[in-house]
């Protein structure tokens, strides 16, 4: 289903109204002047192929050496993103929150998919350890996948409010929003029920004692959103994610 590229200015107004607060629980102002640079949408032109538009701008974005977090989209934006960030880490994990592995080889012939990004990032070596959390509908060939790739996975049915991860690496954190059980994240062109609560998510968040050197939140979908809830969720889980990349870099 087509509409994941329209999410970003969803979960920007979200993000910065007055409706809500700035503060992540914290204890950092995300949202006060100066604390985050929002560098717009990545822009495309049709000669240019956009995984390296994507790789370029990510690459460019964390010149600074700051932490970035970027807004999809769809899961296939990962891959490129993932060639910028591995250029500056020579060490890294991968934590993954997500329905579904999207680990596909090709999915209907496409191996840039957004089931398959992360066959491609493990066969670039772009990552030391991809961690997947939340799955819910393992097949056989994601379990060859696992296999071929030594991926960890914890399945949704296993996941309680604390996760045994022992993470020694600055970590890379990808939330599909569909790793939310539909009645937190409605808004997703993938629903899947039995998942995981929006709490579950931000304590796992919370208990990360590595860098967080970037992040993804992709897959919301706001033409399947109900009231904007979705982009709710999605805008509180920047505010998380941004508000322990800085209290992490503190300590």
């Amino acid at each position: 289903m087509k509409g994941a590229s329209e999410a970003p200015p969803h979960i920007r107004r979200e993000l910065l109204s007055d409706c809500y607060s700035g503060w992540s629980e914290t204890g950092i102002d995300v949202c006060a002047p100066g604390r985050h640079i929002d560098r717009g949408d990545i822009q495309f032109d049709s000669n240019s192929d956009p995984w390296d538009v994507i790789e370029q701008q990510v690459a460019d974005a964390m010149e600074s050496g700051d932490p970035l977090i970027c807004l999809g989209g769809d899961h296939a934006i990962t891959h490129p993103i993932m060639r910028a960030v591995r250029r500056r880490h020579s060490h890294l994990t991968i934590l993954h929150i997500d329905a579904h592995a999207d680990i596909y080889d090709a999915y209907q012939g496409n191996r840039r998919s957004h089931a398959s990004p992360f066959a491609r990032i493990m066969e670039e070596r772009l990552a030391d350890r991809l961690i997947q959390v939340g799955l819910r509908t393992i097949n056989d060939h994601h379990r060859e996948q696992f296999k071929r790739f030594g991926v960890e996975v914890v399945e949704a049915n296993r996941c309680g409010e604390s996760l045994p991860l022992d993470l020694e690496t600055p970590v890379y954190i990808s939330v599909d929003m569909d790793a939310l059980d539909p009645a937190f994240a409605p808004g997703v062109s993938h629903r899947e029920p039995g998942g995981l609560s929006t709490r579950q998510v931000i304590q796992w968040i919370q208990a990360i004692k590595q860098p967080i050197v970037a992040a993804d939140i992709v897959e919301y979908n706001p033409r399947c959103d109900i009231s904007n809830m979705t982009a709710t969720v999605a805008a509180k889980l920047v505010k998380e994610i941004g508000g322990m990349m800085v209290k992490l870099r503190s300590q």
